[in-house]
C-alpha cells in the first residue's frame, strides 16, 4: 500500500498550492478594490512602465537604450558601455553614469546590475507602491508566484502517480484504479490553473491589477516615433530592440577583455 502514501503526498502538494493560489487571488482583488480609485487613469512615465513590466532591471535597460539612441552613451556589440555625454538629464541617467564609473567605460552587465539597485530606482518603486500600482516588496505570495507553485504541484502529482504505477503490485489493486486516484489531485491542480488563466491572467510580478490596466492601455497606442519605441522596450524588454548591434550589446556573454 506504499502507493497510498504517494497519493497522500500528491493531495498535500495539490491542495496546499491551490489554497495558496485562491488566497493570493482574493488578496489581489481586495488590494485592487482598495487602490483602484487612488490610481485613477494617470499616465505612466517611461520608467514607471519599465518597472511595472520588468522591475528594477528593466528600468536600467530602458535608461541605457534611451541614452544610446540619443548618442549620449555608446553601447558596443562587444558588451561595453562608454559615456559620451557625462551630464545625465535625470536621476536615472545619473545613476547609470555613476554605475559606469569615473573612467567612463565599463562592461554592460555590471552597469545594469548597479543601476538597478540604485537609490533612484528604489524611490521610483516606493512611489508606485504608494500609488497602488506596484506590488510591495516582501508582500505575501503574489498570484504569479502562486500559479508557479500550482504548476510545480501538478508536475509533482504526475511524477508521484507515475512512480506509484511503476511500483510492484502486491495487494491486487488494479493499476487503473491507482491511476484514477492520482487523476483527482492532478485534475484539481489543472482546473485551478485553467481558472487562473481566464480570471487573473496576466500574472504580473511587479504590477498590481491597477498597474496592469495602465500597462495594457500603453499597448493600444500608435507606433512609429521614438517614444513608442522606448515604451515597447520598457514593456517587452530588450527583445523589442530591432537593431541587431544594440541588441547584441545586451546579450554579449564573452569574458571581459584584459587591459
Amino acid at each position: 500500500m506504499f502507493w497510498v502514501l504517494l497519493l497522500l503526498l500528491a493531495w498535500a502538494f495539490a491542495g496546499t498550492a491551490c489554497t495558496r493560489l485562491c488566497l493570493a487571488a482574493v488578496r489581489a482583488a481586495a488590494v485592487d478594490a482598495r487602490d483602484a480609485p487612488a490610481a485613477g487613469e494617470r499616465d505612466l512615465t517611461l520608467y514607471e512602465a519599465a518597472f511595472l513590466s520588468g522591475g528594477p532591471a528593466r528600468v536600467a535597460d530602458v535608461t541605457l537604450v534611451a541614452m544610446a539612441r540619443q548618442r549620449r552613451l555608446l553601447l558596443a556589440h562587444t558588451g561595453w558601455a562608454t559615456v559620451v555625454d557625462p551630464q545625465g538629464r535625470d536621476e536615472m541617467e545619473r545613476s547609470v553614469i555613476g554605475a559606469i564609473g569615473p573612467e567612463g567605460q565599463s562592461r554592460i552587465a555590471p552597469v545594469r546590475a548597479r543601476a538597478a539597485g540604485a537609490e533612484a530606482v528604489r524611490r521610483l518603486a516606493d512611489g508606485l507602491v504608494r500609488a497602488g500600482l506596484a506590488v510591495p516588496e516582501g508582500a505575501a505570495t503574489t498570484v504569479g508566484a502562486a500559479v508557479r507553485q500550482v504548476r510545480a504541484a501538478a508536475l509533482a502529482v504526475a511524477v508521484l502517480g507515475t512512480t506509484a504505477l511503476l511500483l510492484p503490485v502486491q495487494t491486487g489493486t488494479p493499476r487503473l484504479l491507482v491511476a484514477a486516484w492520482f487523476a483527482l489531485p492532478l485534475t484539481l491542480a489543472l482546473s485551478c490553473l485553467a481558472i487562473a488563466r481566464f480570471e487573473v491572467h496576466p500574472y504580473a510580478r511587479w504590477a498590481s491589477p491597477a498597474g496592469q490596466r495602465l500597462l495594457s492601455a500603453l499597448a493600444g497606442r500608435p507606433d512609429g516615433d521614438e517614444r513608442s519605441f522606448l515604451t515597447s522596450v520598457a514593456v517587452r524588454g530588450i527583445r523589442a530592440i530591432g537593431e541587431p548591434e544594440l541588441r547584441a550589446a545586451f546579450t554579449h556573454r564573452d569574458q571581459p577583455c584584459r587591459e
